[in-house]
């Protein structure tokens, strides 16, 4: 399992109470978060600032529970999804962009499936939420390096080539490793609604 260690270190840093740690911290990672959550709210620029800003506080009271076994940024990220969720519940909203759905064709038809133009019944509701949530959950299950590429390729628009650069790697290795990434992606999802699938089917036959 790889470790992150310059991100443990930074983590130590900040436990120690070092001021500059703390800057660092900020500097490096509000405006990332930012744009994380600006997609997962529908360009909300004020809401968007807020939940960044959450997180950060939030993270900061969690530091203990960083094990350096993804990258800092991908734990923050977990945090912000968290922290998004509940943001959009207390405004009774939900969230309507979910990363990767382009890729496939299926998860886009299936959300689309659960979206109506005006109102929504609440069995529909229901379902659309639970649908949004089983993405957001695979997600988060990625391995912390397939985690990265994606949230660099899909969330802040970097090309190949830039994300090449961060892993230190060429561009054709980026792109097997991306590829490696949304089939895990995939991978994941199916998994998980063929699992609730099964569960419904023996719940209906008890």
């Amino acid at each position: 399992m790889a470790v992150y260690l310059e991100d443990r270190k930074l983590v130590k840093r900040l436990l120690a109470g070092d001021e500059r740690a703390f800057d660092r911290f900020f500097s490096e990672n509000f405006a990332r978060l930012y744009r994380f959550a600006l997609v997962r709210l529908s360009d909300d620029p004020d809401a968007a600032r807020e939940v960044a800003q959450i997180t950060l506080t939030r993270a900061l009271r969690k530091l203990s529970t960083y094990r350096a076994e993804s990258a800092l940024f991908t734990w923050l990220c977990a945090i912000c999804r968290n922290e998004t969720s509940d943001w959009l519940a207390r405004q009774g909203r939900y969230r309507e962009h979910i990363v990767l759905v382009e890729d496939y064709p299926e998860i886009r038809a299936a959300v689309d499936s659960l979206q109506m133009p005006e109102q929504m019944s609440p069995e529909r509701h229901y379902q659309r939420v639970e649908l949004l949530r089983l993405i957001q959950v695979a997600l988060d299950r990625l391995p912390a390096n397939y985690g990265d590429v994606l949230e660099w390729k899909y969330i802040e628009g970097l090309s190949v080539k830039e994300i090449a650069g961060k892993l230190g790697i060429g561009p054709e290795a980026t792109q097997s490793l991306l590829a490696r990434a949304k089939r895990a992606f995939a991978e994941a999802y199916s998994t998980m609604v063929d699992g609730l699938s099964s569960q419904r089917s023996e719940l209906l036959q008890s």
